[in-house]
């Protein structure tokens, strides 16, 4: 029995290292910055590492997230992406940074981040956010209105929405748990995915008519990031 014990501790520790690997490739490299330049370069977590002694202080800048987004759309939402695309110093450091602006009555739509763990503050007006947990634990609806200064936090991988309930707009920032969190939008994945997910499959597992779901499928599906 104390083997085993011993054996099952190895194995989390050796798990554990592994999760750190991922974000710091050596505990002597304080960054790792994404370069598309596969020559004379380390591959970690998805991005080539740039040779540290060409690395510049541009490479842990960007600029702009005091613009507002335009939400001028259907859904009347804007996501404004800080990610390891706009910055290739995150590479490996597991955190990124979004603004999302809402018009009067916009949402962000039911959504997850497969890779990340987010925690938004409210800037300026007042949204109505929730987030619905896994089978395991009922698909049970966390909800919450949210005033100017207020936070909440959505578990990662579980959807969750923004909803600005206001007659004015809305400015919110969310960090995530990921340098490239991702985003899989629900409705969009659903009813938009190419190529197009077979009908009379969507309408068994939606309970709905194959015309209906056909009908949703020729919808232009938008995506706020």
């Amino acid at each position: 029995m104390k083997s085993v014990n011993i054996l099952l501790t190895l194995s989390v520790l050796a798990l554990a290292t592994f999760i750190a690997s991922a974000y710091d490739p050596s505990p002597l490299q304080d960054f790792c910055v994404a370069i598309d330049d596969p020559n004379k370069t380390l591959f970690v977590n998805g991005k080539f590492c740039k040779d540290p002694k060409l690395v510049k202080a541009e490479d842990f800048f960007t600029y702009g997230l005091n613009n507002p987004g335009d939400t001028n759309n259907p859904i009347g939402s804007n996501v404004t992406t800080v990610n390891v695309d706009q910055i290739a110093g995150l590479n490996t450091l597991g955190v990124s940074l979004v603004r999302i602006d809402y018009a009067p009555y916009g949402q962000n739509p039911p959504h997850t981040h497969p890779r990340a763990t987010e925690i938004l503050v409210v800037v300026e007006g007042t949204l109505y956010v929730g987030f619905v947990t896994s089978n395991q634990d009922g698909n049970r609806l966390f909800t919450k209105v949210l005033n100017k200064g207020d936070v909440f936090v959505f578990p990662i991988g579980l959807i969750h929405f923004q909803f600005n309930p206001g007659h004015y707009p809305a400015v919110a920032f969310a960090g995530l748990g990921s340098q490239n969190p991702g985003v899989i939008p629900i409705a969009k994945s659903i009813f938009g995915s190419n190529p197009a997910i077979n009908p009379e499959i969507l309408a068994k597992a939606f309970q709905l008519d194959q015309k209906v779901v056909k009908q949703l499928q020729k919808k232009f599906w938008v995506d706020p990031n």
